[in-house]
């Protein structure tokens, strides 16, 4: 009669295994989504790609990436406050190294949990800044992708289609 050797079941091995799952990797493609998302909003502010922002605005060319919508929320609940921030060299250098940040960390997948932290913190003042709300009296889709990013840090969606697995990430929990 064979002997069996088990190996241990630990945590780490049983949430490797349900990340191959097709759960994860709908995690996994909510997060490189999302993630462009973000990239793309930094990439298109700082060089006037033409979609959101022309050329002639783009932030390598002297324009300001948080004016445009900060300029806009005067008539909101919170607008005053809003409308003093717009143009501030300290808030737009927040804000796209918030876009930089959050984007990399979700489409590598390295960093997801502190990406999910900020990109949570960026799109609820984006939110509080519209108060209130057009089309309906608090959801929208800031407070669904803010959901969906906790999703992903809870989920720890970076090891599917992303560098979450490697070594350094695994024994570094700020990494994953």
């Amino acid at each position: 009669m064979a002997t069996t050797i088990h190996q241990p079941v630990t945590h780490t091995s049983v949430a490797r295994a349900a990340r191959r799952t097709p759960v994860g990797y709908v995690w996994a493609i909510a997060r490189i989504s999302i993630g462009w998302v973000f990239l793309w909003a930094f990439l298109d502010k700082t060089f006037g790609l033409g979609f959101a922002t022309p050329a002639a605005k783009a932030w390598i060319n002297g324009g300001s990436p948080t004016t445009g919508f900060l300029k806009g929320t005067g008539e909101h609940a919170l607008g005053g406050f809003f409308t003093g921030l717009a143009g501030q060299a300290w808030v737009d250098w927040l804000f796209m190294a918030g876009l930089a940040g959050v984007g990399l960390a979700l489409v590598l997948g390295i960093g997801t949990r502190i990406a999910a932290g900020a990109g949570t913190a960026m799109l609820l003042l984006m939110w509080a800044a519209e108060l209130p709300l057009a089309n309906n009296p608090f959801m929208d889709d800031h407070l669904i992708y803010s959901i969906v990013l906790i999703g992903l840090a809870l989920t720890g969606a970076g090891t599917t289609l992303g560098l979450g697995n490697l070594p350094i990430v695994q024994r570094n929990a700020w990494l994953k």
